[in-house]
């Protein structure tokens, strides 16, 4: 089996200035042709380091694949040190130096003659073609070793990959690596880990947990000769962490709990509104980032005053004085006056303290979720432990509820 190493180039990307999506792009690539990757990297513009970080890939991989570099300027040196430690010259092509020209001729826009830098190609090796900028990649393939470099724009390696290179890579491939997740909401981690402790010892599939904000995860990641071999092996897993977990799952291989409400409601033709305080818009935000959110979202109310409660939603003032904002009582009467309002056929609601710190009396991390479908009523009382982490009280506490609105609609609330 190839083994494959990843060098990502530019200090930017030291510098954290970007955020390096190309690794993350590639690791999935090379898995899904069955290809591993043991190591991931990054250097800056410097070619004595690269030089150096790229024959101590060589050493322990047969595979490398660089990405960025291969610009213009001075600095873009990744072609011109991977030609050199593989013993590759360079020469310009012609026809390629046309192409460039053109680019910028089409697009009214003066062509510095260093753009020419990007026609020198490897001879002997082979060259991949940039449909979508000027900078080609290329393969280089002696004594049994590969250095493939790639342009460093997501725009241009993306589609390079899944054009030139995924194709080129099929012969270093014996099979391909398949990974599905199953998405849980309301058990923390060591609770899931406990449950499917036996799991993780297995080899294929492998079963391993992975903590988000307010969620886990578990992947089940099988090798097989073909993908539909690996779902085979997949899926009696996926089947008995279901069963184990119960409730709790509320899909597989989904992005966010966002797209399970949704999906949700167009499958039942219902419509959803929200009543927030401390998630402020969060909501309608989350919801309304998913494709078809436009069917079944009626509104959102971000009442954040009391006044506001009192007077959109029909909070009693008496609720609020008796219990205060951040209660049982207020989540449901918020959730209740957003039915009303809406008209919709479910609400939900947030009210807590998203913190840093808590008012002297509550934590900051303590809130309250409410779903209600008019006739019945339910609240969930949420304490993250991060009482000074706004963001994340805010995310886990929007998430909270949008699973409450996905246990309504699943009728799986007793």
């Amino acid at each position: 089996m190839a083994v494959c190493e990843i060098l990502c180039v530019g200090t930017e990307l030291l510098l954290g200035d970007i955020l390096n999506t190309n690794e993350q792009f590639l690791s999935k690539g090379l898995a899904q042709l069955g290809i591993s990757v043991l190591h991931r990297s990054s250097v800056g513009d410097n070619p004595v380091r690269l030089a150096q970080e790229l024959k101590a890939a060589l050493g322990r991989s047969d595979i490398v694949i660089t990405s960025g570099g291969l610009g213009p300027t001075a600095d873009d040196l990744t072609k011109e040190v991977c030609c050199e430690v593989m013993g590759f010259e360079l020469a310009e092509d012609r026809e390629l130096s046309e192409r460039i020209r053109g680019y910028f001729k089409a697009r009214g826009i003066h062509m510095p003659e260093s753009n020419l830098k990007q026609a020198m190609l490897p001879v002997g090796g082979t060259v991949f073609r940039n449909n979508h900028g000027t900078a080609p990649g290329a393969a280089l393939e002696r004594d049994g070793k590969c250095v493939i470099f790639l342009p460093g724009p997501p725009a241009e390696l993306s589609p390079m990959f899944d054009e030139s290179v995924r194709g080129f890579l099929k012969k270093y491939s014996d099979g391909t690596i398949v990974s599905h997740t199953v998405n849980i909401v309301g058990m923390g981690e060591s609770i899931v880990a406990e449950k499917v402790e036996d799991m993780f010892d297995r080899e294929n599939p492998t079963v391993a947990p992975y903590d988000k904000s307010g969620e886990v995860q578990l992947r089940i990641t099988a090798k097989a000769a073909t993908q539909a071999e690996a779902d085979r092996l997949c899926a009696p897993v996926i089947r008995e962490i279901c069963d184990r977990l119960g409730d709790v799952v509320y899909g597989t291989d989904m992005n966010k709990i966002e797209e399970r409400v949704v999906a949700l409601l167009r499958e039942r033709g219902k419509k959803i509104a929200t009543a927030e305080s401390c998630t402020a818009g969060t909501l309608p935000k989350r919801l309304t980032d998913i494709p078809g959110s436009s069917e079944v979202f009626e509104c959102g109310i971000v009442s954040y005053s009391n006044d506001i409660k009192m007077k959109l939603l029909g909070v009693s003032p008496e609720t609020l004085d008796t219990y205060g904002a951040v209660s049982e009582q207020t989540a449901r009467e918020m959730a209740l006056g957003a039915k009303r309002v809406s008209g919709a056929d479910i609400a939900i609601s947030t009210t807590g303290l998203a913190g840093p710190g808590g008012d002297g009396v509550l934590p900051g991390g303590l809130s309250f979720v409410a779903v209600t479908d008019g006739d019945r009523v339910f609240v969930e009382k949420i304490v993250t432990g991060h009482e000074n982490d706004r963001e994340y009280n805010r995310h886990v506490t929007a998430t909270r509820a949008l699973n409450l609105a996905r246990l309504m609609l699943e009728e799986k609330i007793k």
